[in-house]
């Protein structure tokens, strides 16, 4: 056999590692998605209309197509669709794994015309891909070859769901496009689209069929309501604006519109999207493993009475890219806008929900941006708006400009319940304990998270959002926890945060003793990284597990804490370390997501070149097979 001095193998193995690192680094190359199951290369599927596949329809003055039926998508073929898609009620929507859907915008661009896919109330879909066959919905400009640029954003409108779920929608409220009527109270119409019966959310109304057939939605929410399974589906490049050419009235990445908990959403992604990645407007649906890349807003948006749960969600922000904002907030956590008071739909003695989400062992890691782009304070780790509450214990945040920011605008009014009041200890206010009244006593519960680099600073700047001053935190001083303060616009009867202000050493204390630490930097944890000049790969690569798991206990600054699990309710996995990621094992981002960067979510070894957290004999073999080696 041939000989090598171990010196000289263990510096081709660097050599190879550096090699199978950078093609690692490569952003989705997918032209052969789905073979592992049978399909064929991408490159070689047929080209199908999806609008032939459903019933033209007409409205808001639009042409658009409803499926009217049961309709079976296969991998043989790539879907394009240049209209708003709607799955109608009681019909299935059939997607097979490794199966290519395209968006097509119109050129020149109008809002009006920009399609999206949308299930009604009442619609199902089944998109079971799998780790080794993505089901991909993107632009019609993707040639999914790695090549296309991540500063594409808003190429088509995206995915929306709507169902039957909770949410808080009063008659008072003209939310988004716009309420159904002053009486339908729990019914609304989506955001960013035009106003139609294909386009309502929620439960109160009667709906009347392109048939003429009437259907009647139920009258009270079905928290368990069920539009279907999505896992393993990547979206990618949406969020473009529908309906009006207005800021604010564009789609999301996933839009999910009084979803219940009966739906099945896992390991599914969204990249690259135009507005925020996954955003819910109240409902129930609970996520797990799921991942949202370079977006160009919040990484998870909840509002209007979300209450679902959250486990082992990942998040990574774009940079000063090109066609590309600063991106916002980690989660951006809201409840209703305009009222703290209101009741379920055709019961006047329940009191409507809170958003009271459960949230538990994600990582986010943002961009070092200080500087707000929308309506709020941020970029926080945790944006805690109006009268939200929830859990959120076992997180790790990387990079935010603070930690935890919460609102204190109606702190001074009579009801209360901003997202300070339900989180703070004081007790000196009435209003804090007091029945019935808005704010809710410990309804917002952040511990035992940990905040890593998330105290940045800067020099004052200007807000492109209402012309308003945004004051940083000032230089030289650590704020993990900030209080905002916001102005209320009574034209649009919207509140604008224009500031943030230091958090009260009782503020502090608190923050401490919940278990909540901050370093400056984690070991196995680097948030730098740097794209090549065609923004299609990394040529600095970022690293989100730590080296060792972070332990649920904590004796950082303050007292020793008692570590905190999930509720043992058979969905939560009951796990002993923080964040997404367990650092004994693979990370489960290794396999079926979009952008095959995972290698660099683990140990950064340069001979370790399975990653898996030690160099042995299986990475040797690794080793031999990339060069040819063999023993004779």
């Amino acid at each position: 056999m041939k000989k090598k001095t171990l010196s000289s193998i263990v510096a081709t193995a660097v050599v190879a590692a550096m090699s199978i690192s950078t093609v690692f680094a490569q952003l989705g190359n997918d032209l052969n998605n789905g073979t592992a199951c049978g399909c064929p290369a991408v490159g070689s599927r047929t080209i199908v209309d999806l609008a032939t596949l459903g019933t033209p329809i007409v409205q808001g003055g639009q042409n658009q197509i409803e499926i009217q039926h049961n309709v079976h998508l296969t991998c043989d073929n790539i879907y394009t669709f240049s209209k708003k898609i709607f799955v109608g009620y009681h019909d299935t929507l059939t997607i097979d794994p490794g199966t290519v859907l395209k968006g097509v915008n119109p050129v020149p661009y109008d809002p009006n015309q920009s399609p999206c896919l949308l299930i009604e109330r009442g619609g199902y879909i089944k998109a079971e891909g799998t780790a080794d066959c993505k089901i991909i919905m993107t632009g019609s400009n993707d040639p999914l070859d790695g090549t296309y640029s991540m500063t594409n954003v808003g190429d088509w409108g995206g995915f929306v769901i709507c169902g039957v779920a909770s949410n808080n929608l009063l008659s008072a409220y003209n939310y988004g496009s716009g309420k159904k009527g002053s009486k339908w109270n729990g019914v609304g119409y989506i955001e960013g689209a035009d106003n139609s019966l294909k386009t309502m959310w929620g439960a109160g109304d009667t709906i009347t069929l392109a048939n003429g057939q009437a259907v009647n939605i139920p009258t009270h929410f079905n928290d368990n309501d069920n539009s279907g399974i999505m896992t393993f589906v990547s979206v990618r490049h949406a969020g473009a604006l529908i309906g009006t050419n207005t800021a604010g009235n564009e789609l999301n990445g996933i839009s999910l519109y009084s979803v219940g908990r009966g739906t099945k959403i896992e390991n599914c992604e969204t990249i690259a999207a135009a507005d925020d990645n996954f955003e819910f407007f109240g409902g129930t649906v609970d996520m797990r493993h799921e991942n949202v890349m370079f977006g160009d807003d919040d990484f998870y948006d909840f509002d209007l009475g979300y209450s679902g749960r959250m486990q082992f969600n990942f998040g990574i922000a774009g940079d000063t890219l090109t066609g590309l904002h600063s991106t916002d907030n980690g989660y951006e956590c809201d409840t209703d806008d305009q009222s703290a008071a209101g009741y379920f739909p055709g019961d006047s003695t329940t009191f409507k929900p809170w958003s009271l989400p459960q949230i538990y062992n994600n990582t986010l890691i943002s961009n070092g941006h200080i500087r707000p782009t929308a309506d709020n304070t941020g970029p926080a780790a945790i944006q805690a708006k109006e009268i939200t509450g929830g859990t959120f214990i076992n997180n790790v945040f990387v990079n935010f400009r603070s930690g935890l920011h919460v609102a204190q605008a109606r702190s001074n009014s009579t009801n209360h319940g901003d997202a300070y009041d339900n989180w703070t200890n004081d007790k000196t206010d009435v209003y804090l304990v007091k029945n019935g009244g808005a704010a809710r006593y410990h309804s917002l519960v952040v511990k035992n998270n940990t905040f890593v680099h998330c105290n940045l600073t800067g020099t004052p700047q200007a807000v492109p959002y209402g012309g308003a001053t945004y004051n940083p935190l000032p230089n030289g001083i650590s704020y993990w926890i900030t209080k905002g303060v916001m102005t209320h616009n009574p034209g649009s009867g919207n509140w604008t945060y224009v500031d943030a202000t230091p958090a009260s050493a009782a503020d502090t204390l608190q923050f401490c003793q919940d278990g909540n630490t901050h370093p400056q930097a984690l070991t196995g944890i680097d948030y730098t990284w740097s794209w090549n000049t065609g923004h299609t790969a990394l040529t600095d690569k970022y690293h989100a597990v730590p080296s060792s798991n972070i332990p649920l206990t904590s004796t950082y600054g303050c007292n020793t804490t008692t570590a905190l699990y999930p509720p043992a309710d058979g969905w939560f996995e009951r796990v002993s370390y923080r964040g997404a990621f367990d650092a004994t094992k693979d990370s489960w981002l290794a396999n079926g997501y979009a952008i095959p960067v995972a290698s660099s979510l683990r140990s950064d070894n340069p001979t370790d070149l399975n990653n898996d957290g030690i160099t042995n004999i299986d990475d040797f073999s690794i080793f031999i097979g990339k060069f040819g080696q063999k023993d004779q």
